[in-house]
């Protein structure tokens, strides 16, 4: 099961690996080893989040995922997207991008980090809604069981999600964002840009997810249809087995990217601190989305979800903190490890939680 799961994604590091090796070297190849270990220490959390929204989807749209969704997560968000921030934060032809990428690699990362205000605004609200939306939702199973019930009752006020998403930009608008960091070390008053940003992040959170929620909730009343009319079309205490396809495989499957992309940003702009080479960031983060993709399936495969219920949760407060520290680097430097061992430690958390949690039901 390991090895099937993980095949595309062992044979992706080989070639990845040769492949920076005859583009730059020995140097380069680990540079794009250790782009790929950095990308995937930060995008566990995506994973377990990725794991909870594809077990929703049909087999046929969980391949598409493995197959479209990593040629858009490797090709589209590791090499492409730092050029399109080039090319609209500096007003280049697309051309002049490549050309910079290729042939002026310092003003090229330059260029990128001053565009780092509208990129971390932008996912960081998107991240900051997934946050909430799992927060303020009232459920069965919690984990940090007071603050979890109390927030549940708060998020019976409707809207209140957006109502503290829109707070929480404003207050990083006038604060961070007035003193945002650049390259060199200086600071700029960058508060409308991430104010557009961020309700750029907002309003794609809300039309992506409302789209894929609606056409949810409309295949579930068919399939309750067809349930009433003795279809077989149930399992265990008779709930009836959801398996999304069409076009809400299809806004599910586009929330799933959006939201690949909110967690790449972090990676993208933390690649810069190891190399301004666009050739070896798309080999090494690309070897780290293919894991995380692969890591997906997996957790989705072993219904490890369902075995180790706080594991979401977990995750969710590891977007959280993800979104916060998005919005903080507006302003303040933060290095990735901090990052990374943030989500490891919530994750590691909820993982060691939900096997206490098993042994104390199975005693």
């Amino acid at each position: 099961m390991l090895l099937r799961t993980f095949r595309w994604a062992f044979a992706v590091t080989a070639l990845g690996l040769v492949a920076g090796a005859l583009y730059g070297g020995w140097a380069a190849l680990g540079v794009v080893a250790i782009l790929g270990v950095l990308e995937v220490s930060l995008s566990f959390d995506n994973a377990v989040i990725n794991a909870g929204v594809l077990k929703k989807m049909n087999a046929f749209w969980q391949r598409i995922f493995l197959t479209i969704g990593i040629l858009i997560a490797v090709f589209g968000m590791r090499l492409l997207f730092p050029l399109v921030i080039v090319t609209v934060s500096a007003g280049l032809a697309p051309t002049e991008a490549v050309k910079l990428a290729l042939t002026d690699k310092a003003r090229y990362q330059e260029l990128v980090t001053d565009a780092h205000p509208s990129i971390a605004a932008f996912g960081g609200m998107f991240l900051l809604m997934i946050f909430l939306r799992f927060v303020f939702e009232e459920r069965e199973i919690t984990w940090l069981g007071p603050l979890e019930r109390l927030l549940a009752r708060f998020g019976r006020v409707d809207m209140l999600s957006v109502c503290v998403a829109l707070c929480v930009l404003l207050g990083a608008s006038v604060t961070f964002a007035a003193h945002a960091h650049q390259h060199g070390g200086t600071h700029v008053d960058k508060a409308q840009t991430v104010l557009v940003s961020g309700i750029a992040g907002l309003i794609t959170y809300l039309v992506v997810s409302g789209l894929s929620g609606f056409f949810e909730d409309r295949l579930a009343r068919e399939a309750g249809a067809e349930d009433a009319d003795g279809a077989e079309r149930t399992e265990g205490e008779g709930r009836p087995v959801l398996a999304l396809a069409g076009r809400a495989a299809f806004f599910t499957f586009l929330y799933l990217e959006v939201l690949d992309a909110s967690f790449s940003f972090d990676g993208v702009i933390g690649a810069f601190a190891i190399t301004n080479d666009i050739v070896l960031m798309a080999l090494g983060l690309g070897i780290g989305a293919m894991y995380v993709r692969s890591l997906t399936v997996y957790l989705v495969r072993q219904g490890t979800l369902d075995d180790y219920v706080y594991l979401e949760h977990g995750a969710h407060y590891a977007i959280g903190a993800l979104a916060l520290i998005l919005l903080v680097s507006i302003r303040y430097e933060i290095n990735d490890i901090v990052t990374g061992l943030i989500g490891v430690t919530l994750i590691g958390a909820s993982f060691v939680s939900s096997v206490r949690r098993n042994r104390a039901m199975s005693g």
